[in-house]
């Protein structure tokens, strides 16, 4: 069947089903043109100038790390976008052990990177997929260690002991302390023994004399993961300040690296400076005339979502169809195809009905997530769970109810195409309301709570708005939607 002869038979089912539904009426939009939605805020990032992220980092004839000439380091910045320096190894998998030890030295700044074993093949964003390592983040004169990993399957799990803390007497509440940056020379390991931990599998890291033990999750160990590299990964969030960190006298799987003479390590952008528009929290999303979501023709939804800040007016960011008025009272539906090709941890993508004003007030407290006035789906963590996809609603003026579904429908940042759909039924429930949602095969019911129909909240936008409580982001992509209008 040729594209036309699809868009016909598009066209002539939307037409069809309108008349089933009688008053309920359905819109389908292809967007193989601008569909001329209103936008606010969704385009910043091309309305400001981008920012020069610098990576300089690699194989140095320095000898900060140890006092002896040869060395790995150099300027590692955290950005959006991929930069590594790592040793080559085989393939090791979750059932095999992995030990790696040396001497660091970081330097004063805001260094923010993984040390550890990571794979080349699925390096993207963070938390990485397939990386057992520890995350080291400067704040001036000292720095935070963090031992985490993350499974292929983007499920995360964090240290159980932190890096050193500091007990209050007083309020017996435990803070970090962290590390002593300027260059001076702390000895470190990395272990992960798949036999600990009940045979789920541990990790184990040391600083100097303090040492921080991560229990992997019995489901996680299930997923597996796969490293075919150890060095040094940036983290993939979004452009930031970096500083300069070095290493020395590593054993990596045994095997000693004096750094005497250039390794010639695999490297990925770790000798490049290029401009970026990934900066929190710049918004770029809308109409692209990109093919990620699969449609019957070029052109769809999506791009790079922050979550928003609703103490501000230009953190706040939709862009959304005029769909007349719906209310609580009323039924309505969507479905489409969706991909998302990128998500960060602390990300939320937040997608459906909403109300142009209330969804978008701005207010100094960022108590709740969700915008007032929505019924809509959350992609987001937690991290242990890596990226969610299930339904979420708030009134007018209560608070949001966030589906019992969330963990166990999942959408991974793999580019894989999906079909979804979105269905508010208001005499499900007994009368409360339901929304029903799903994902390919997978799909749940959730219920409003008492009250809810009769809250006064009024839906007028089909599309994307942002979260009110800021954060990361994630890239996602819809085509070939149909929702309800009332015109």
């Amino acid at each position: 069947m040729s594209s036309f002869a699809q868009i016909l038979l598009v066209v002539w089912i939307y037409l069809f089903t309108s008349q089933l539904c009688g008053q309920e009426t359905t819109k389908t939009e292809m967007f193989d043109c601008d569909p001329g939605w209103i936008g606010v805020n969704n385009r910043l990032a091309r309305k400001q100038p981008p920012v020069t992220v610098k990576q300089d980092f690699g194989y140095s004839k320095t000898s900060h790390a140890s006092g002896d000439e040869g060395e790995l380091g150099g300027v590692v910045t955290p950005a959006g976008e991929v930069a590594y320096y790592g040793k080559v190894m085989r393939p090791v998998t979750l059932n095999e052990p992995l030990h790696a030890s040396g001497v660091m030295a970081i330097g004063h700044g805001e260094t923010h990177l993984l040390l550890g074993f990571f794979n080349a093949d699925t390096t993207n964003e963070w938390r990485t997929p397939n990386t057992i390592a520890m995350r080291l983040n400067g704040r001036g004169d000292h720095f935070f260690a963090y031992v985490e990993y993350c499974t292929s399957q983007w499920r995360a799990g964090g240290d159980t002991t932190p890096f050193p803390t500091r007990t209050d007497p007083v309020t017996n509440r435990s803070s970090l302390i962290g590390f002593p940056s300027g260059r001076q020379m702390l000895p470190w390991t990395l272990t992960y023994d798949p036999r600990g931990n009940e045979r789920k599998g541990v990790v184990t890291a040391t600083i100097g004399d303090d040492m921080a033990v991560c229990n992997l999750d019995e489901s996680h160990r299930a997923d597996g993961a796969t490293f075919n590299r150890f060095g040094i990964l940036n983290v993939m969030k979004s452009a930031d300040n970096g500083s300069e960190v070095y290493f020395d006298n590593m054993t990596i799987q045994g095997k000693t690296e004096s750094f005497e003479n250039d390794p010639n390590w695999d490297g990925k952008n770790n000798r490049q400076t290029w401009q970026s528009t990934l900066v929190r929290p710049r918004f770029d999303f809308g109409f692209s005339q990109t093919r990620f979501a699969g449609g019957i023709a070029p052109g769809e939804l999506g791009g790079q979502i922050f979550r928003g800040d609703c103490r501000y007016p230009d953190r706040m960011a939709s862009f959304g169809d005029k769909i007349g008025e719906l209310t609580l009272g009323n039924p309505f539906k969507a479905s489409g195809k969706i991909a998302m090709t990128r998500g960060v941890t602390d990300s939320t993508t937040l997608f459906g009905f909403y109300n142009a004003r209330d969804s978008m007030r701005s207010n100094e407290l960022q108590s709740d997530s969700v915008p007032a006035s929505v019924v809509a789906i959350h992609i987001e963590g937690p991290s242990r769970e890596g990226f969610c996809f299930y339904p979420v609603y708030r009134t007018k003026d209560g608070n949001s109810r966030v589906s019992n579904l969330r963990e166990s429908i999942h959408i991974y940042p793999d580019g894989a195409v999906h079909d979804w759909s979105l269905a508010y039924n208001p005499d499900g429930a007994d009368g409360k309301g339901q929304i029903t949602v799903s994902l390919d095969s997978e799909s749940g019911t959730f219920d409003l709570e008492v009250g809810a129909k009769t809250s006064g909240t009024q839906l007028d936008r089909f599309g994307i708005v942002t979260s009110w409580i800021d954060g990361n982001s994630q890239d996602v992509y819809w085509d070939d939607i149909t929702y309800t209008v009332n015109p």
